[in-house]
C-alpha cells in the first residue's frame, strides 16, 4: 500500500483555519472598516442548521452576506452559528466549515474557494498537469545563475 500525501485536504484545512481565525477576531471585535463577508455554503451538508424555509428555498447551496446586519455569532473548531437577517426575520444558522464554497471578502478583493470532491474521490484520482523537462531546466539553473560580486570592485 502506496502512502502520499494529500496536499487538497491539507490546503483546505488551511484555508478552514484562515476563515476561522477571521471570524474569531470579528465575533471578538466587530468587523472593521469596509470589511464585509459573502459565504456560500452547501445547505444539504448534514451538519448544516437552518430553517427549513431556508433549505427549502435553497436546496443545493446559498449565499449569506455578512456586512451591516448580524448577531450571535459563534465561532468553534468545526463551524460557526450566526443569526441574520432575512426580510426583517432574523434566522439562526450553524454553518460548518467543511460546508463552506466559497468565502470572499470583496473590500479587499480576497477569496477562497474549496474544490468539491466526488464521493471515493482522492487527491491521486485528478489529472495534475505533468511538468516538462524544460521547466525543471529552468529551475534549477535559477540557483545557479546568481552572481557573485566581490566588495574589491567597489574599493578605490
Amino acid at each position: 500500500m502506496s502512502r502520499s500525501i494529500e496536499y487538497g485536504n491539507l490546503m483546505h484545512d488551511a484555508m478552514r483555519g484562515l476563515i476561522r481565525q477571521v471570524l474569531l477576531d470579528v465575533a471578538a471585535n466587530g468587523l472593521p472598516g469596509n470589511h464585509h463577508f459573502f459565504i456560500t455554503f452547501d445547505t444539504a451538508h448534514p451538519d448544516a442548521e437552518l430553517a427549513d424555509w431556508l433549505s427549502d428555498r435553497y436546496p443545493g447551496e446559498m449565499t449569506v452576506v455578512m456586512q451591516h446586519w448580524y448577531d450571535k455569532l459563534e465561532v468553534t473548531e468545526e463551524g460557526f452559528s450566526v443569526t441574520l437577517n432575512f426580510g426583517d426575520a432574523p434566522e439562526p444558522m450553524y454553518i460548518p466549515y467543511d460546508a463552506i464554497r466559497t468565502f470572499v471578502d470583496p473590500s479587499v478583493e480576497f477569496g477562497l474557494k474549496f474544490e468539491q470532491q466526488e464521493p471515493g474521490q482522492s487527491d491521486e484520482d485528478e489529472d495534475l498537469p505533468q511538468q516538462d523537462e524544460s521547466e525543471l531546466e529552468v529551475e534549477e539553473e535559477a540557483p545557479k545563475a546568481a552572481e557573485v560580486v566581490s566588495l574589491d570592485s567597489f574599493r578605490k
